[in-house]
Formats: structure tokens, C-alpha cells, sequence
């Protein structure tokens, strides 16, 4: 089985972004699936072409897509993606947008097929923060995270996951902000995917 993981580019000035970074140090194969791994772009018309692009070519029967959100104070993944982009920033490619639809035709909202609930559960085990969040933003995460939810085929099982800031990020900044290190970040991915294979096997019974 194969198992399709996607993390962004650095955006708003940062020089790297954790989510990528997290993402790429993940092993090649866990719990016998295959992990691929890309690296895609922050902006609302490229990065959905890029995720698809992935998905048609790799045909997964999981895909993970990996964001930061900056301010949190652990690992949390997402519960629904909505139809909108709205956001006070541009893009990468300086794209503003607001209150637009991403795909006119499509339900207002998604939810994550991702055990998520479980994910948490795990993880808290690890003892690593983290928590169920309800809500992906109006950015390009949740951008994606709607075109992997709408893209997806029958039995494919698809959602986002928000990291915090990395501990050399918050370092740099002149205020405290939540962090966690890349290395823990990683095995919290891990912790996601084994929980996410060990979910999708159980639908196959």
C-alpha cells in the first residue's frame, strides 16, 4: 500500500517550514507501506494542481497533507475543510482572496476520512501535545485540504495535519511562541501514519 505525504514550502518570510521538513525526514516505508513524499507550493492555484498532480501519478490509499500553523502549541489534526479562501495575507504568488468558493460546484464543507480522533488519542499516548482542531483556517492549508477531500476516490482515506513552530523558529523570534522540535514533529508523523495504515487495514477486513 502506499501512503502519500505532502508538506509546503516556507511562506511569510520564514526561511524553512516545518511541515516540509518533518515530512522529507519520514522513512521511505512504515508498517509496510510505502511513503511518498512531496514538497508543495503555498498558493491557492498551483498547490491544489501540484497535491492532484501527486495523486494521479502515485495512486494512494492514504494521503496526509502537512501544514504549519504558527501559534499552536502542538500537533493537530484537522476535522473539516471548508469551500472558502479568505485570508488577510497573499500567497506566495502575492494572491489575495476573499470569501471565494475554491471549487463552485462542489458541498460547502468536507470531513477529514483520517482516524483522527485516534491519531490524537495516540499521540497523547506518546505523550506529545496535540488535539483535535475544527477548524483548517481560510488559507492555502485549508485550500488543499479540500482538493485532497474532493479528489479523493472511494476508500481512500485523506486529511491535513497542522504542526506547530519548529524550536529553531521560536528561537529566533524576540517573543515566546509554542514550538516543538523536528524531531519530534517526525515521530508524531509517524505515530499518524501508523494509525492511519493500521485504519485503513481495518476497513479492508
Amino acid at each position: 500500500m502506499k501512503v502519500l505525504l505532502t508538506g509546503f514550502e516556507p511562506f511569510c518570510g520564514e526561511q524553512v517550514n516545518p511541515a516540509w521538513e518533518a515530512v522529507r525526514r519520514l522513512p521511505d516505508e512504515l508498517e509496510g507501506a510505502q511513503l511518498v513524499k512531496r514538497e508543495i507550493c503555498v498558493e491557492y492555484d498551483r498547490a491544489p494542481q501540484q497535491l492532484r498532480s501527486a495523486m494521479q501519478e502515485e495512486a494512494p490509499d492514504i494521503v496526509i497533507c502537512v501544514g504549519q500553523a504558527g501559534g499552536r502549541a502542538g500537533i493537530t489534526p484537522e476535522f473539516v475543510a471548508i469551500n472558502v479562501m479568505d485570508a488577510a495575507s497573499a500567497d506566495n504568488a502575492g494572491v489575495l482572496r476573499s470569501g471565494e468558493r475554491l471549487i463552485s460546484d462542489a458541498p460547502d464543507a468536507y470531513f477529514s476520512t483520517l482516524p483522527v480522533r485516534e491519531m490524537v488519542s495516540a499521540l497523547r499516548e506518546a505523550e506529545i501535545p496535540a488535539a483535535l482542531s475544527y477548524t483548517a483556517g481560510t488559507y492555502v492549508c485549508n485550500c488543499v485540504m479540500y482538493h485532497a477531500l474532493n479528489a479523493a476516490p472511494q476508500g481512500t482515506l485523506a486529511g491535513f495535519i497542522h504542526v506547530p513552530f519548529s524550536t529553531a523558529q521560536a528561537a529566533a523570534r524576540h517573543a515566546l511562541v509554542p514550538s516543538l522540535s523536528l524531531h519530534t514533529m517526525v515521530q508524531a508523523l509517524e505515530i499518524c501514519v501508523r494509525t492511519s495504515v493500521e485504519a485503513w487495514r481495518a476497513r479492508q477486513k
